[in-house]
């Protein structure tokens, strides 16, 4: 005897896919924490994160000129943000203080990410302007993003879901503790 598949009822006609619930990628979406309003800083997450704990803040390390954080939207496990302390949106207003210590920064990124996660290789970059795909455009950040032979599986290329192993309190305590 054959049971018939459980009937839902409200949700669309059934298909083969299975879903993957994501809904915390929403508030990213919905630009959450981005900064509005007409001052330069006014509401900026980047501004407001050194105010918090490491912790809370997700920041692995700090310097005199940046600090180095968790992305709370990752590409991928250990996804970190090399970000100046000073509200500054292009990279051309560093200063040379804080050129050379967010190049020292996005070194020592590197070197632990490898150590502790084995990262193959890395994506580096900044997005200058919304147009070239900043999400908080009004505050430089360097991204620094490990990957892994074979890590562009079906998942974020179909799917457009990034499945993260370890939870961000975890992988920030780990970093920092390499750091």
């Amino acid at each position: 005897m054959t049971s018939e598949p459980e009937q839902q009822i409200g949700v669309g006609t059934p298909d083969a896919f299975q879903r993957l619930w994501t809904p915390h990628r929403m508030a990213y979406i919905q630009g959450e924490n981005k900064p509005t309003g007409p001052g330069a800083d006014e509401g900026c997450p980047f501004c407001a994160i050194p105010e918090k704990s490491d912790e809370d803040g997700l920041i692995v390390s700090r310097g005199e000129h940046v600090y180095a954080v968790l992305n709370l939207y990752p590409y991928a496990g250990g996804h970190l943000l090399i970000v100046p302390f000073r509200h500054i949106a292009d990279y051309t207003e560093t200063d040379e203080g804080e050129t050379a210590e967010m190049a020292a920064y996005t070194k020592r990124a590197m070197t632990v990410l490898r150590r502790v996660s084995g990262a193959h290789g890395f994506n580096l970059g900044m997005n200058q302007g919304a147009v070239a795909g900043a999400g908080i455009a009004a505050h430089l950040h360097q991204h620094v993003v490990p990957r892994w032979g074979g890590d562009s599986n079906f998942m974020p290329v179909v799917g457009h879901t990034r499945v993260l192993p370890q939870l961000l309190a975890d992988t920030r305590a780990m970093l920092a503790e390499a750091w």
